[in-house]
């Protein structure tokens, strides 16, 4: 059977990740944040920021319910202030990490049931973490699109050129 990539590597992709998007959107100033989303989503997000927001606050509950704790409530989490919403991030990215290196590795696999919204939802605390790192990728490319959309186009965030799992790119001379 060959390799898979493990929880962990996508952790520190997902780090370099948001450590790009924060130098990135500092860069443009806190008003980037209130770049509107667009009238064709589910209605939970009306500007960048609060896309943003979500990523974190995601992960956040989800380790919440790992962990049998109550869901927090992340709405006092600026969606205008970039330092505000990052810091949440820190935070978000430091439970998941304390979750992962604490839960026994016996019990990865085996699968728990959780009230999501009105839908009931079983799935094993490995699937449920690989969500969250996997939600936030395909958000962060959302936005990407969303910033080449109006204008600002930015740098590469792809895996390949991410510093997981090694190589390297070098820029041709032309």
């Amino acid at each position: 059977m060959a390799p898979g990539l493990s929880l962990s590597e996508l952790i520190e992709y997902t780090d370099w990740e948001r450590g790009k998007w924060l130098e990135s959107l500092q860069q443009r100033g806190d008003a980037v944040l209130t770049l509107e989303v667009g009238t064709h989503g589910d209605g939970r997000f009306k500007i960048l920021g609060d896309l943003v927001r979500h990523i974190f606050s995601a992960e956040k509950r989800y380790i919440d319910r790992l962990s049998n704790r109550p869901l927090t409530d992340v709405s006092s989490i600026s969606t205008s202030n970039i330092e505000a919403v990052f810091d949440f991030g820190k935070q978000t990215r430091s439970d998941l990490k304390v979750f992962v290196n604490a839960f026994p590795a016996q019990e990865w696999d085996i699968p728990l049931e959780f009230t999501l919204m009105n839908n009931s939802l079983r799935a094993t605390p490995k699937k449920i973490v690989a969500h969250v790192l996997l939600h936030e990728i395909r958000h962060w490319a959302q936005i990407g699109t969303l910033l080449r959309l109006n204008g600002m186009p930015g740098d590469f965030h792809d895996f390949l050129f991410s510093p997981v799992l090694g190589g390297e790119i070098r820029r041709s001379a032309s």
